[in-house]
């Protein structure tokens, strides 16, 4: 076995580069900021009102699948404004289909939401 199949210094270098990456997300992306306050506030709605097990996941999947295409958009706008500042029309077009694919995953999450907490919101 190679000696160098573990090492911690590599491991925390990565990890403190991630970090990094976040702090940047939730300091220049107002949606960042607003999507990871949603799903806190939906986590706690998910404790207080003792869903499933299944429930919780999907919620927990829904809310990383939302932060990990905003995290995409990020990286995406920033590497085309590098390669090419607006100056061709399918530089807005790349923007814009990034932007719908959060604006999706948003909206089926929204929905995931619903039908989970539907029984719990019930007027009765």
């Amino acid at each position: 076995m190679p000696s160098n199949l573990f090492n911690i210094s590599y491991l925390i270098r990565s990890f403190k580069y991630a970090l990094r990456g976040l702090h940047y997300a939730w300091r220049s992306e107002q949606n960042f900021r607003i999507q990871i306050l949603a799903g806190i506030v939906v986590l706690a709605a998910a404790f207080y009102f003792r869903l499933s097990f299944m429930g919780l996941v999907a919620l927990v999947m829904m809310i990383i699948i939302v932060l990990v295409l905003e995290l995409l958009n990020t990286f995406f706008e920033k590497l085309v404004d590098l390669l090419s500042p607006r100056l061709h029309h399918a530089v807005g077009i790349l923007k814009d289909v990034l932007a719908a694919a959060v604006l999706v995953a948003s909206l089926g999450a929204i929905i995931v939401g619903i039908l989970i907490f539907w029984p719990y919101l019930r007027w009765q």
